[in-house]
């Protein structure tokens, strides 16, 4: 802790009034180091420098910052306090301007200053004297408890930390850095067994665990300086792997962690069998990695720093794949230093940077068990010097202009001419010429011309005069060599000699034919400034002449509006068309078009929403080989706040009528730039007042009570801007509803008034959420009014920090230089990221932002390097954390599509990964890893990728093979991305299945594909008894565009291996893939499918013989059981039941064969399979109906009776009429988008199209009406007949509900009703055996009930088989029990089955039927039911 001086008594607010020079004055801290012979322990001297204004100079007083060690030299660091005071405030400006322009450690003579800081600021209001710590700094909590604080100008708490002071505490300290605390993450294991009451965070279980493991810890590392505190966060398995944080003031010495780690040992009890070798250490910052220059070209000196919040010893750098260690050499050098004892900087400088030295560079600091560092690429960039490498000039003392151009956007520092010839040209040198030199040899001497460099533009043209006194006849064809030469900053040079050969006037014959090069003017048709200069000026072939005309009028336009710029050329023929800025930065592709024509071409710039970047000069620049043409247009962008931008409060209130109310609109202050700003209320408009408040300019207006007589009203109120250029823009809406105040039960000086069940919104920034000082936070909270207080419903703010880069992301994809910008801006997210962790974890918002500002740069870059994709997963690991999870959790309830959109914006990036010739990069984070591979030509191989999550427990495979590659463009890159906590944040798909605990894994090619493009997939499947296993992708157009699991194209495939713990999938196109488990289908392979099997064929083949039967019979007996006109319609219904499920029986087999349980051999046969099967099986249920219908008829209607025909037209229609058009509906429907079946099988599709409800309805309606009829018949039945005993009633009723049951079940389908269940997630698999057991015997059932229990057809077989016939076939006995008839009435069989249908008595099969009409009508239900 760096120690504080006594600080000399400043001036008291009535000398500073009395002195009118002094009004404000502020102190700096200097640390410096200073090496010197010391013969005693130095005393401290505790007085600060105070220096007025116009003094330059004064005492030093310095005070040791380490202990001083007795005699030689040592380097002793120092801290100044100085004090500066002046009446000039901009000076403040000026002096933190400079400060920020230093370069650290400044070096002096024998004294090195190692950083200086502006750390207080005070400035005189009133009668007080307020004194402000500067950003990043804070009073310590000892002068914010016993000096004054300014609670108007304070957000701290009372009595801890704070920012302003009134009046300068007389005997110091100053402002000082915040304390801060560094957390450790640890893992360690214990070599016990795992049991899962430890992932419950409330059993006794973890609560044990935890209390003991925390006071070890404790215990062990107190002895760690500035120890905090420790807490166990989680275990997980492997054997059992306890993770916890530590928290420490400073970073810990070398050497003690280790003895930490012991004393834990010893402080555990030994049952916990703790390894002591399995302490592992998690880096918890994210090592700063700078790059300088952040462009390397060849020759440049490179600076690579490393920065870590941990102080160590052991440091070292690396190069390449094999992480060759770097030492110090001629090449490089190497430092590493301390910065205030709380942070290590190491420091890499390459010299010479060339292409060798191109590739992986890396930095490690080691601190016991703690491994810190990062790794980065470096590519190098060659230098392009552009120019014509021949000119052939006449020495007739015209000028002459020899132009030279760097293709690349560098740091030019100068740009050098040299000349080295036997002759020398004269010329004339500017008085600022100082980048011009020559050598001359043999008898010449220096020649100088006339550079003009511009640097920007990385352009510079050398003008030559020579006449004929210069170019004897003698020297007439001389060549001298001209040498442009780029300079960089960093030391990087590219050259390009232009050989230039002098031809005397006299001897110009002798180059008869040779036309000297005219410089070559591009036309430029506008009334504003817009030249062609000639440092612009690039000639082109004769044979390739182009004139360029560019739009005329003048572009002036207003931040938010659109401009176009359109370049003509006069000539089709170029190689390449792009627009520059002024400072040689290309424009990104989106923001131009190019269309060709027979005679010329034409490119036009759009820019739809201007901003200042946009203000400036464009080059619109065709190229055909090394000759450019270049338009120049200037346009102009005035301020002005985009409407996104305005930050209104209130959005919405009520207020009472009788009072004022206030809005207020905010914008960002930048330059002080000014508007008029209005405030328009109904049809009026009032001034607004300006103040700033922090970065931002306010505008408020006051809006006076009404009468009450005008209450209730609404109220619309908006703010207008407008600019000097007199562009305006206006904010949205802000609502206000003025009420009486007769319910208003809510009040809040903040948040406003309210009646019970108000809802309002307010912006974070004026909702009283707590933030620093001058900081914009952004999202809105939304407040309801319950009983009488305002309760929080929502919150989504967005942290500062994040909030600034979301509206900077905002302002980057309207940038003109947007690729440029978009790696370091990466680079800032991912480091911003992970500082703001904690505010991810517990805030929506910050987390919907992150995810907004990945979708928004997503569409930016053509293409993305390593270093990027490098970026971009670091950002993507923080958000995807398991501690995340809650977060998501409350954002996808406000905003359902952001998991998609999330999504969507990482297969962009991995699309746009361009690899080149570097190795492709494998990135490993707890929660995200990616792979890759580049396609060469002619070296196919195939490409697989596994990926493995240990924390989650998961791991998956991907493979594609070389069949695949080989239809991929040469140098195409390959990407997977696997995420372990995706599956839990994606939302469930339409069907509800859940997403098994598996991978997603997101697989893109760089080029397009050619489809289907097949692609291999296994998942660890951790749902071994969850169901059947789907393969599935994320379908971003589902659920309108919110996305959701979609299984087109994929299948679960067998790979010979061992299923039970994995998924083998395959899929005929590329994006996110995942598994679900669908609970209501049984798992292949499983027991209950095997048995479900055995079942349905079993079944099948009774069921299609029984058919085949009870047809045969019906054609028998059919003139013998149809004598009336009731049991001619039930055999109708019978003989139709039979033959439709006959039909669809045959159909079922052929669909079995058509199809291999993947995909179908013949797509034609399967659908009209499909389309039969559910014909012929919706035919068998309305033939039901069409039976219960007329048993309805029959027992109800007595008296009515319809005609034969009418019933015979009305059963057909029924029957076979509506099944027909509710299955041409359905696959006309559905078979256009290819969604009329299912993918495993010939049957109605139910996870795309829910197809399989064009069946399931109508059968379970006519189920339900069945059983209504049914239960209407036996309440018929069950009637007691008068003079029955009541014995004998009893009796019958049991008769009559057995055979109403026997009978009425099967032949009403009453059995489908087991359908339902099966359709429900999660049923039981008794349900499943019912159902199939049922339905696959139903045509035995039917041969049974409905034909052979019939007693006319017994009477019509007996009739068909003589009684003779029948004994000599069974008994040639002459008795009469032996001899009678299996079906007589009076055969053992035949009376159980009359008993049980409630007959009793003899019947004489030989007796004719005697019938009445109303015998005939009375008995016509009991005729049906036999």
């Amino acid at each position: 802790m760096r120690r504080h001086p006594e600080v000399a008594k400043p001036l008291k607010p009535e000398e500073m009034k009395s002195s009118r020079t002094v009004t404000l004055y502020f102190v700096l801290i200097v640390i410096c180091s200073s090496e010197a012979t010391w013969s005693r322990p130095a005393e401290p001297i505790v007085h600060p420098l105070i220096l007025q204004e116009h003094e330059l100079a004064g005492e030093e007083l310095l005070r040791p910052k380490r202990a001083v060690a007795v005699g030689g030299p040592v380097a002793e660091e120092y801290t100044v306090d100085v004090e500066i005071s002046f009446e000039n405030v901009s000076f403040l400006e000026s002096i933190r301007a400079h400060l920020n322009s230093l370069r650290f450690p400044v070096q002096g003579n024998g004294t090195d200053i190692l950083s200086m800081a502006m750390t207080t600021v005070c400035t005189p209001t009133g009668n007080d004297l307020l004194c402000f710590c500067e950003k990043g700094y804070q009073w310590p909590e000892e002068r914010c408890l016993s000096s004054l604080t300014c609670q108007e100008h304070d957000s701290a708490l009372p009595g801890r930390y704070c920012n302003c002071l009134k009046g300068l505490p007389p005997q110091g300290p100053f402002c000082q850095l915040p304390e801060t605390y560094i957390t450790l993450k640890i893992k360690v294991r214990l070599n016990i067994g795992f049991q899962e009451d430890l992932e419950n965070t409330s059993s006794a279980l973890y609560r044990s665990y935890k209390t003991d493991l925390e006071r070890a810890f404790r215990a062990g590392y107190r002895t760690l300086p500035g120890f905090r505190s420790v807490t166990v966060t989680q275990f997980t398995k492997g054997s059992v792997v306890v993770d916890y944080i530590v928290e420490v003031a400073s970073a810990p010495l070398p050497g003690s962690i280790h003895k930490a780690n012991e004393q834990v040992i010893q402080n555990l009890n030994q049952t916990y069998k703790m390894d002591y070798n399995s302490f592992q250490g998690t880096p918890s910052n994210e090592t700063k990695f700078t790059v300088t220059p952040e462009f390397i070209f060849e020759g440049d000196n490179v600076t690579l720093e490393c920065e870590s919040e941990f102080v160590s010893s052991n440091t070292s750098w690396f190069y390449g794949e094999k992480r060759s260690d770097i030492q110090n050499s001629d090449k490089f050098s190497i430092h590493t230093s301390i910065i205030n004892n709380i942070s290590l900087v190491t420091r890499l400088t390459i010299f010479n940077f060339t292409q060798h030295d191109a590739g992986l560079y890396g930095c490690n600091v080691t601190l016991d068990i703690f491994e810190y560092g990062t790794v980065r690429k470096l590519d190098v960039t060659p230098i392009r010097i552009l120019a014509k490498e021949e000119r052939k000039v006449v020495c007739d003392n015209n000028p002459i202009s020899l132009n030279c151009c760097s293709e690349n956007i560098a740091n030019w520092s100068r740009i050098e001419w040299k000349q080295e010839g036997k002759i020398n040209i004269e010329g004339q040198t500017s008085k600022d010429e100082v980048h011009s030199t020559g050598r001359g040899r043999g008898d010449t001497s220096v020649n100088t011309g006339t550079p003009e460099t511009d640097l920007e533009s990385s352009c510079s043209t050398y003008t030559l005069k020579a006449d004929g006194t210069q170019c004897p006849s003698g020297s007439s064809g001389t060549t001298v060599i001209y040498t442009c030469e780029f300079v960089s900053v960093y030391g990087a040079k590219g050259s390009k000699n232009i050989a230039v050969t002098f031809t005397s006037v006299g001897d110009n014959s002798s180059y008869k034919g040779e036309v000297p090069e005219a410089p070559r003017h591009v036309m430029e048709v506008s009334t504003v400034q817009s030249t062609t200069g000639n440092r612009l000026e690039t000639s082109k072939s004769q044979e390739q002449q182009a004139n360029l005309t560019i739009t005329p009028d003048p572009i002036s336009v207003s931040e938010g509006q659109s401009f176009s710029i359109t370049c003509l050329s006069d000539v089709s023929s170029f190689d390449e068309v792009y627009w520059n800025t002024s400072a040689g930065i290309k424009i990104h592709p989106r923001f131009y078009t190019m269309r060709r024509y027979r005679d010329g071409a034409e490119s036009v710039l759009t820019v739809k929403t201007s901003t200042r970047e946009w203000n400036g000069t464009y080059h619109c620049i065709f190229r055909y080989k090394n000759s450019y043409s270049i338009a120049t247009k200037d346009v102009t962008v005035h301020p002005l706040p985009l409407e996104s931008d305005i930050m209104m409060d209130p959005l919405e209130a009520s207020g009472l009528c009788t009072s004022s109310h206030q809005f207020k609109c905010c914008i960002e202050e930048n330059d002080g730039e000014e508007y008029i700003v209005t405030f328009h209320v109904d049809s009026s408009s009032f001034p607004a007042e300006r103040e700033v408040i922090g970065k931002q300019a306010c505008y408020t207006y006051s809006l006076p009570g009404k009468l009450p007589s005008r209450c209730p009203k609404d109220i619309d109120v908006f703010c207008h801007f407008t600019n000097a250029a007199n562009s305006s823009v206006r904010s949205p809406s802000m609502k206000l509803t003025l009420v009486p105040g007769k319910n208003i039960t809510c009040q809040d000086p903040i948040i406003g008034i309210g009646e019970p069940g108000k809802v309002i919104q307010k912006l974070c920034q004026f909702a009283g959420v707590s933030r620093s000082p001058g900081q914009t936070i952004g999202g809105t909270v939304t407040y309801k009014c319950v009983g009488s207080q305002w309760k929080e419903e929502t919150r989504a703010c967005i942290s500062a920090p994040i909030n600034g880069l979301l509206q900077l992301a905002k302002a980057l994809i309207k940038s003109p230089s947007q690729d440029q910008k978009l790696p370091k801006y990466l680079r800032d997210l991912s480091v911003s990221t992970g500082k703001e962790e904690q505010d991810i974890r517990s805030s929506p918002g910050s987390l919907g932002a992150i995810i907004s500002i990945l979708d928004l740069l997503s569409t930016v870059p053509t293409q993305v390097n390593s270093e990027m994709m490098r970026d971009i997963l670091a950002t993507i690991n923080v958000i995807l954390d398991k501690s995340t999870l809650n977060s998501w959790e409350k954002l996808l309830q406000q905003q359902s599509n952001q998991s998609s959109q999330f999504l969507q914006s990482v297969e962009r990036f991995s699309k746009a990964l361009e690899l080149g010739d570097s190795t492709p990069p494998f990135l490993f984070h707890p929660n995200v890893q990616m792979k890759s591979m580049v396609i060469k030509r002619g070296h196919a191989q195939m490409y697989q990728q596994k990926f493995v999550f240990t924390d989650s427990d998961l791991w998956g495979d991907v493979a594609i093979d070389e069949c695949q590659l080989g239809s991929l463009q040469p140098d195409s890159s390959i990407v997977t991305v696997a995420f372990p906590t995706l599956k839990a944040i994606l939302a469930q798909d339409g069907q509800r299945k859940t997403p098994s605990n598996s991978l997603v894994m997101t697989t893109t090619v760089s080029h397009n594909i050619v489809k289907p493009f097949r692609i291999s997939m296994t998942f660890k499947n951790n749902h071994r008894s969850g169901g059947k296993p789907q393969c599935v992708f994320w379908n971003f157009s589902l659920a309108n565009n919110t996305g959701g699991w979609d299984s087109s194209g994929c299948t679960v495939e067998d790979d010979g291996r061992d299923n039970r713990d994995r998924v083998f999938c395959k899929c005929n196109h590329l994006t996110s893939f995942s598994i679900l488990m669908s609970p209501d289908s049984p798992d292949p392979g499983s027991l209950l499918k095997i048995l479900l099997d055995i079942i349905s064929y079993i079944g099948l083949g009774f069921s299609i013989v029984s058919l085949a039967a009870c047809l045969v019979v019906e054609a028998m007996v059919w003139k013998s059981v149809t004598k009336n006109r009731t049991s001619y319609m039930r055999h109708i219904c019978i003989v139709n039941i039979a033959l439709c499920l006959l039909i669809a029986d045959i159909w079922f087999i052929v669909a079995g064969a058509i199809h291999d349980g993947h995909y179908p051999l013949n797509e034609t046969a399967c659908v009209a399979a499909t389309f039969f099967i559910h014909f012929f099986y919706l035919s068998v249920f309305f033939w039901m109906l069409t039976l219960g219908l007329m048993l309805f008829y029959r027992l109800i209607f007595i008296l009515h009776d319809a005609s034969k025909s009418t019933q015979k037209a009305i059963a057909f229609s029924l029957g076979y009429g509506c099944p027909l058009i509710i299955s041409s509906i359905t696959v006309g429907v559905t078979q256009p988008q290819e969604v009329y079946m299912r993918k495993n099988a010939c049957w109605l599709n139910w996870e795309d199209t829910r197809a399989l409800l064009a069946f399931a309805i109508p059968a379970l309606i006519i189920v339900v009406v069945n059983v209504s009829i049914t239960v209407v018949v036996i309440t018929k039945i069950l009637r007691p007949s008068v003079g029955d005993k009541p014995g004998k009633q009893e009796k019958s009723s049991l008769f009559q509900i057995s055979k109403s049951i026997g009978v009425l079940t099967p032949l009403l389908g009453l059995t489908w009703g087991f359908g339902l269940a099966t359709v429900i997630q999660g049923s039981n698999a008794v349900f499943h055996i019912i159902f199939t057991l049922l339905n696959a015997f139903q045509g035995l059932f039917i041969l049974l009930f409905g034909c052979l229990w019939d007693q006319k057809v017994q009477e019509a077989l007996l009739h068909k088989f003589s009684l003779s016939r029948w004994s000599s076939q069974h008994s040639k006995s002459t008795s009469l029990g032996s001899s009678t008839p299996v079906f007589s009435m009076s055969s053992p069989i035949s009376r159980r089955f009359n008993n049980l249908f409630g007959k009793t008595g003899t019947y004489n099969v030989s007796t004719p039927e005697t019938t009445s009409s109303s015998v005939e009508n009375s008995s016509s239900a009991y005729s049906l039911l036999n």
